[in-house]
C-alpha cells in the first residue's frame, strides 16, 4: 500500500489483524497493507506483538491499532456500504453476523469488534430521497421497522402497494 495522507484509525483489542483480514476476504478493494510490530513492550501488549496493521476498506485507507480493551467503539462512527441488489445486501450481512456480529436495525449491525456497519442498498436511498414526499414516508417507515434491509419491500411501499 502507498503512503497516506490520511486514514482513519480503528482501535482494537490485540485483534486488528484478524479484523483487517476478514475485511480483506469480504469485501471489494480491500487489502491488507504492512503489519507493524511493537519494538518495546508497552501497556496493551509485549515487545513483537503486532502493533498495528494498515488496510483499505472498499478503497479506504484505515489503520488497526491494537491499543487494548480501554477504548470501545460506538455507533458514532460507521462504514455505510452501498449495495445493489438483495444478494449483495443478504451477503455483506450476513458475513457480518455470522462471524460473530450482531444484528440492529435499520440496515445497521456489529461486527465482533464493535465497528458499526450500515448494509445500504442504493435503492432504499433513492426511495427515502424520492421527489414524491408520500412515497419517501413509506418507503421511511417501512426501513425503520427493518433490521437487514428488504428491497422488495421498499420498492412496494415505495410504489404504494
Amino acid at each position: 500500500m502507498r503512503p497516506v495522507k490520511n486514514r482513519i484509525c480503528l482501535w482494537y483489542d490485540g485483534d486488528a489483524e484478524e479484523a483487517a483480514r476478514f475485511y480483506a476476504s469480504l469485501f471489494p478493494d480491500s487489502a491488507i497493507g504492512a503489519v507493524h510490530r511493537a519494538p518495546a513492550d508497552y501497556p496493551a501488549g509485549k515487545e513483537g506483538d503486532v502493533l498495528t496493521v494498515e488496510f483499505r476498506v472498499m478503497g479506504i485507507p484505515c489503520l488497526g491499532l491494537n491499543g487494548g480493551p480501554g477504548v470501545r467503539h460506538n455507533w458514532a462512527f460507521s462504514f455505510q456500504v452501498a449495495t445493489q441488489d438483495q444478494a449483495e445486501t443478504d451477503r455483506y450481512w450476513h458475513a457480518i453476523i455470522d462471524n460473530g456480529g450482531q444484528a440492529s436495525e435499520c440496515g445497521w449491525c456489529q461486527d465482533k469488534w464493535g465497528i458499526s456497519w450500515q448494509i445500504t442498498p442504493q435503492v432504499l436511498t433513492e426511495a427515502i430521497s424520492d421527489p414524491d414526499p408520500e412515497a419517501a414516508r413509506r418507503a421511511f417507515e417501512a426501513m425503520m421497522q427493518m433490521g437487514k434491509i428488504d428491497i422488495a419491500t421498499i420498492e412496494a411501499v415505495r410504489r404504494g402497494e
